[in-house]
């Protein structure tokens, strides 16, 4: 009988011990994905300002882009909506391709167990969540006589005829980018 609680409390241990780790990776994922997130906002934001400039956009659906605000505190924000907070250099911008590495630690320990250690012991988890560009430009169809027409996007598929003149139909966020965990 002895042994038997002996095992049913080191399950619990080991549970407990799951538990905390799965926190910790839904800390990290929600964080990484809450900076990428940010950083595809502003890059669609820069995409808006430059609309009359398709010579930028190539630049900006690669994140070539200065001056954007740094996007770590959206992971800091989400990572402590999940209990955790983001350790050191723990958020760390990444170029190629876009995104972002985030490592964050749990608030609470493991907790009381059979095992000695756990009651100090945090979980640890890192993520990293991608930006990828959806859309490639097509140029103005030859012959047209109106100088003002910009380049076709092909965004996941789908065409956007886009005009100078009437600008009520523009591609969103979600067209524009994927952002996404990656290994």
């Amino acid at each position: 009988m002895a042994g038997l609680l002996f095992l049913a409390f080191a399950y619990l241990a080991v549970g407990q011990a799951a538990a905390t780790r799965n926190g910790a990776q839904t800390a990290a994922d929600a964080a990484a994905l809450g900076a990428a997130q940010d950083r595809r906002n502003q890059l669609v934001g820069r995409w808006m300002d430059n609309l009359l400039n398709p010579d930028l956009w190539q630049d900006i659906f690669h994140g070539k882009v200065e001056g954007l605000d740094p996007s770590c505190w959206r992971a800091q924000q989400l990572a402590d909506a999940n209990d955790a907070h983001v350790v050191g250099g723990g958020c760390e911008p990444e170029w190629d391709p876009l995104g972002y590495t985030v490592e964050v630690k749990t608030n609470d320990p493991v907790g009381d167990s059979i095992v000695p250690g756990t009651e100090t012991t945090y979980a640890t988890a890192e993520a990293r969540a991608v930006i990828e560009p959806r859309c490639s430009l097509q140029p103005p169809e030859e012959g047209n006589d109106n100088d003002e027409d910009l380049p076709q996007l092909n965004c996941g598929g789908q065409n956007w005829d886009l005009d100078a003149d009437d600008l009520s139909d523009l591609p969103g966020p979600d067209d524009l980018f994927d952002v996404h965990l990656a290994d």
